[in-house]
């Protein structure tokens, strides 16, 4: 058995496990005609749970333990710490300004901004799950690693208070905290990237130090993650979503329209994740690569990240108010677009990276 998972192992890695997205995508097609959308939106919340506290901290644990974690590596955390916080800030900036023009005003212009802010979430930890198999693994954890912090502890501690805010003179029930199940998660993922660093560094050990039978079981079950992950990305495509009317809906364009209606909301959020924050990431890095001040790793996971789409687990932020239509319409489109980019920029940094 253990000879079998050592000869599977290089088929769960790498550029191997993005067709995965299509058997998720595939699966979740066959199932809507025996049952309802809303039993598989339920059903896959449960396995993307399942995928963040069990499969996602052990492969960022295996990729820590085995790394010596120096100068280096905390300098592309802090790196990783700005981009998130610029991405963020691109984004309230942006729905501020949209708000702004659309003449948006009151729990309409706050849901707005919420929801933008929201979904400039990226799916590190699903889509971008792929870069932890690539030769830039490491910079990748951290970027995972950050990035979850922000999202699921950050984010909606904003999101709380802009809920306070709005709430404060009227009789309106007050969101204080994730449900319980996510509120810890940023905490416990680090948790792991500690023990990791925190192992090695104390007494050296990798998983090479294990039994070679153990080796092969830890690196398999971690291993399993990368390709779990992408078939819940593929599974969250609603196939309805896949109409000539719904993508002529997204990217048509009318600069006479002042006001703000459902497309024009989704087709903001689009703007911002597909175009703006990778083309403004892109042209603020892209010198640095240029004169050396920055490695090809460094910059291949900046430049990639920046273009994942949006995580499907934003849904779970719903109770804090955000547009629950335009986020996964924002999610599917962003998916269809960006995962083909995404291999692509992995396989053309792997090349000349």
């Amino acid at each position: 058995m253990i000879d079998i998972f050592k000869d599977i192992l290089p088929y769960i890695s790498g550029l191997y496990t993005l067709p995965w997205i299509l058997v998720g995508f595939a699966i979740t097609i066959f199932l809507t005609k025996i049952t309802t959308r809303e039993k598989i939106d339920k059903i896959m919340k449960k396995f993307g749970l399942i995928l963040l506290y069990f499969f996602i901290p052990v492969l960022v644990f295996r990729i820590f333990l085995n790394t010596d974690f120096g100068e280096k590596q905390i300098e592309f955390a802090f790196v990783v710490s700005f981009i998130v916080f610029f991405m963020y800030l691109l984004a309230f900036v942006f729905a501020w300004y949209k708000a702004k023009s659309w003449n948006l005003k009151g729990s309409k212009k706050q849901l707005f901004i919420k929801t933008v802010l929201t979904n400039q979430g990226r799916s590190s930890a699903f889509i971008g799950g792929a870069l932890l198999a690539s030769p830039w693994k490491v910079e990748a954890a951290i970027y995972i690693a950050l990035v979850g912090i922000a999202l699921f502890a950050i984010i909606p501690y904003i999101l709380s208070y802009m809920h306070k805010k709005e709430t404060k003179n009227i009789e309106q029930k007050q969101v204080k905290a994730l449900p319980w199940f996510l509120k810890p998660y940023p905490w416990y993922l680090i948790a792991f990237v500690i023990a990791g660093i925190g192992i090695h560094i104390a007494t050296g050990y990798t998983t090479k130090d294990l039994s070679h039978d153990l080796e092969i079981l830890v690196m398999f079950y971690s291993a399993i993650t990368i390709p779990a992950a992408l078939y819940y990305v593929g599974a969250g495509i609603d196939p309805n979503d896949l109409k000539k009317s719904e993508l002529k809906k997204l990217f048509r364009y009318d600069i006479s329209n002042k006001t703000a209606d459902y497309w024009t909301w989704v087709r903001g959020i689009f703007i911002l994740t597909v175009i703006l924050t990778p083309l403004l990431t892109a042209l603020v890095f892209s010198p640095f690569f240029a004169f050396g001040l920055i490695s090809s790793a460094w910059f291949a996971v900046i430049i990639i990240n920046s273009i994942l789409p949006i995580t499907s687990t934003n849904m779970f932020l719903l109770p804090y108010g955000i547009d629950r239509k335009s986020t996964a319409h924002a999610v599917t489109w962003t998916t269809i677009v960006c995962v083909p980019i995404v291999v692509l920029l992995i396989t053309i940094f792997g090349i000349y990276g």
